[in-house]
């Protein structure tokens, strides 16, 4: 008998530990991202590894890789994505690569709220979100104040006293922004290819009677720079980036948010269809999002990051350029970047095309 209750004591101990064994092999200690370059630095994945456990692989990639690969495997291969907000809905609704969000698991006390209820209204497909937000740039103006003062939206560009002093870029954001300066709201139009081609049709007529005031159409971020350092071009559309890097040179020059809004872009958080490790994605997704640690990426990329109290974590340069050019008020009114409809492009180019052929 005694032999008998020995041997049910070594069987119970054994299998204790064949299980423990088990359940540790079952938590994947690797989380495999795509993600865009810069997104990941090493020593916030070296942080995230000794806080978690979990080690880090990641494939640098862009939109249209992240969709191609992840198409490719249905949703598999990767337990997170940092696709942009307006390249998400539309690719869940065709080929339903990526899984919804489970907000419950993410600590969005953390997150500027603005932001994150723009990136859930813009990647909603039947009645749930697909995406957390994570890194965002803006266009906007950049202005040198001292010689052109009054330009504050993106129509001022038109404006004939400025004429041979502006520049913008002959591509869709201006479309767009001077679609929001003059009182229309181009994304509402989207859904109507008729409403918008008579949109399109009406910023042909204002951006070809404004031709005048453009000194260049700028395609090259240096020849933008250089042509508002030597004061050539007194004011232009351009990303924030550009302006603090002028402000730096000159404080007369600086980055402003159109009264209007200005256009964002954000890249997310998204976790593929059919993600392997879901505890080590949503816990990456919550520890980028901490102040500190999304301060480091900012610091060092320059890009904003929706976790709004990173701002104190800042580099006393940077913060002021977040804190000057993009508070949480600028935040609020920006016109975010929704997916574009099949189609709409194609219209726009057609479009810029024919502005620029006009003399």
């Amino acid at each position: 008998m005694k032999k008998v209750v020995l041997v049910l004591m070594v069987l119970t101990i054994l299998g204790s530990v064949l299980f423990a064994q088990a359940s540790a092999e079952t938590k994947n200690p690797v989380l495999r991202i795509i993600t865009w370059s810069g997104y990941a630095p090493q020593e916030l994945l070296d942080k995230f590894t000794e806080q978690t456990g979990y080690k880090v692989e990641v494939t640098l990639s862009n939109n249209e890789e992240m969709i191609s690969k992840l198409r490719a495997t249905r949703g598999g291969g990767f337990d997170l994505a940092q696709p942009s907000q307006d390249r998400i809905s539309s690719v869940v609704e065709q080929y339903a690569i990526y899984q919804p969000i489970d907000y419950a698991r993410i600590n969005t006390e953390q997150i500027d709220a603005s932001l994150l209820e723009a990136v859930k209204k813009n990647t909603l497909v039947d009645g749930k979100s697909y995406a957390v937000p994570h890194v965002y740039g803006t266009e906007g103006l950049v202005v040198n104040k001292a010689l052109a003062p009054d330009v504050k939206d993106f129509k001022d560009l038109l404006d004939p006293k400025y004429a041979g002093r502006v520049s913008y870029r002959l591509k869709r954001p201006t479309l767009i922004g001077m679609g929001f300066s003059l009182g229309y709201d181009p994304f509402a139009l989207y859904s109507d290819p008729v409403a918008y081609q008579k949109f399109l049709d009406e910023m042909e007529k204002i951006l070809i009677a404004g031709k005048p005031s453009v000194k260049t159409y700028w395609d090259n971020g240096d020849q933008l720079l250089q042509s508002l350092r030597s004061e050539e071009v007194w004011a232009a559309s351009a990303w924030e980036q550009a302006g603090w890097k002028l402000h730096a040179e000159n404080p007369n020059i600086d980055y402003i948010a159109p009264t209007s809004g200005a256009l964002g872009w954000v890249d997310t958080f998204a976790i593929p269809a059919k993600s392997e490790n879901l505890d080590a994605a949503y816990a990456y997704i919550n520890f980028m999002l901490e102040p500190e640690n999304a301060a480091f990426f900012t610091n060092r990329e320059t890009y904003g990051t929706a976790s709004k109290d990173a701002v104190n974590y800042l580099d006393p340069e940077i913060k002021a350029n977040f804190t000057r050019g993009l508070p949480p008020e600028v935040l609020a009114n920006i016109n975010w970047y929704p997916t574009v409809p099949a189609g709409i492009e194609e219209m726009e180019g057609k479009t810029l095309d024919k502005i620029k052929a006009a003399r």
